[in-house]
């Protein structure tokens, strides 16, 4: 994997596994696809991209997923009447369930991949959804957010990108809103070269580069030190971490107007 990254062709053998998985997804699905008739289901490039092609882990575990942020960020906040941004959406996975789950909240999403957000535009009529670019801003005013939500974003965008768009996020963000997001933390170290170990371990971003910024092959990883000084002063953070193989969960409350003062 190095040695294709090295010599810039990992993006390229990537996209060649979508074909023998759409094969295998079409096999493993077909009583999903049966069972669930009135699923309307992404593109399977978009889904693969995005997340991984199959279709009943798309559509269940999403739905799963969307009641799980709703467990853990009701703690903090009402989310009855809220109003709620999935930053990079993709294919709303998860995305698609909340207006069902939560009737009374306003649903937005964006994302850079154009081609998704059309898509989702044409099918979600309870869901509102914008295009971005690769680095901020996004259209929205300052302070509009009670919730921001970004599920392995951060995790394949460069350091640069990371500051920018976290003033980004916390900017649309209500004083008092939570920030969520999952990062890849130390549950991902055994998945680290020696030399990405040594500046994990030191507290440094790790990031794999020499591919398309924002696709799925570019990777990075976050300790929790760095992640702790990324964070702006006065926030205040509740941290999960991950089992091996999940990735962190990081819920940043937005300091008050008062404290900022």
């Amino acid at each position: 994997m190095s040695l294709l990254r090295s010599v810039r062709l990992l993006q390229l053998i990537d996209k060649g596994r979508f074909w023998p998985m759409k094969i295998r997804n079409y096999r493993r699905n077909r009583n999903f696809v049966r069972m669930h008739p009135d699923v309307v289901l992404p593109p399977d490039y978009l889904m693969y991209e995005s997340f991984q092609l199959d279709y009943a882990r798309y559509y269940l575990n999403g739905e799963k997923s969307a009641g799980w942020l709703i467990d853990l960020v009701g703690n903090h906040i009402d989310l009855s009447t809220a109003r709620i941004l999935d930053w990079g959406c993709g294919p709303a996975r998860m995305l698609r369930h909340l207006p069902v789950m939560l009737p009374g909240a306003s649903c937005y999403g964006t994302d850079y991949n154009r081609k998704t957000i059309d898509w989702c535009s044409g099918v979600f009529d309870d869901i509102t959804f914008h295009a971005n670019d690769l680095m901020p801003p996004l259209i929205f005013q300052e302070d509009y957010f009670d919730l921001i939500y970004g599920i392995s974003i951060f995790t394949h965008l460069s350091e640069e990108a990371h500051h920018a768009w976290l003033a980004e996020l916390l900017r649309i963000l209500k004083p008092g809103g939570v920030l969520f997001l999952t990062l890849h933390g130390a549950s991902f170290r055994g998945k680290l070269t020696d030399r990405e170990l040594t500046d994990f371990d030191a507290g440094r971003l790790v990031v794999r580069g020499l591919v398309k910024e924002g696709h799925r092959t570019f990777t990075a990883f976050h300790p929790e030190s760095w992640v702790q000084t990324w964070l702006p002063p006065g926030s205040v953070a509740e941290h999960i971490p991950g089992n091996i193989g999940d990735q962190d969960v990081w819920m940043i409350i937005k300091p008050t107007k008062e404290f900022l003062r």
